[in-house]
């Protein structure tokens, strides 16, 4: 009875933690990680120690690396600290809209940065273009990660 608990509480970790790749108000790496903890502690599955360790390292760089894909996107397509900076305060300020905000936020920040910092328009908007495309690719890595957990769930139920 305990193993159907635990399975049905990692089922639902996992769902949650994918909705959570789109919706910035949900941590879904870590939510979908509990989902495979809960799967280690039924006599269903166990991974290894080493698995485990692995998983939680990628899901803690992931999240980090969240945070900071869309500082990069606008430094590396030619973004100055002005782009960077507003990248980073369009973010803060982001996390107040959601969900909108979350997404129009580094984009709108780093555009704004560069435009105070005296960039032209075109200059600016490649900046901020680069931010957005920096936070895509972490959602894509985000979701990644967890539709690998939902592999691995689905493979140790079967």
């Amino acid at each position: 009875m305990a193993d159907i608990l635990l399975i049905v509480f990692g089922i639902i970790c996992l769902l949650v933690g994918l909705a959570g790749c789109i919706l910035p108000a949900l941590p879904g790496p870590p939510l979908a990680y509990i989902g495979m903890l809960l799967l280690h502690f039924t006599d269903r599955a166990q991974f290894s120690t080493i698995e485990l360790v692995v998983w939680l390292v990628l899901v803690i760089l992931i999240q980090v690396l969240d945070y900071f894909v869309p500082l990069l996107g606008a430094k590396y397509s030619g973004g100055t600290r002005w782009g960077t900076r507003g990248c980073l305060a369009g973010t803060l300020v982001g996390l107040f809209f959601m969900p909108w905000g979350i997404i129009l936020g580094p984009f709108l920040g780093a555009f704004a940065g560069e435009l105070l910092g005296g960039r032209e328009t075109k200059d600016a908007l490649r900046s901020g273009l680069g931010s957005l495309i920096g936070f895509l690719l972490g959602t894509v890595l985000k979701c990644a990660l967890c539709g690998y957990f939902i592999w691995k769930f689905t493979i140790a139920l079967l």
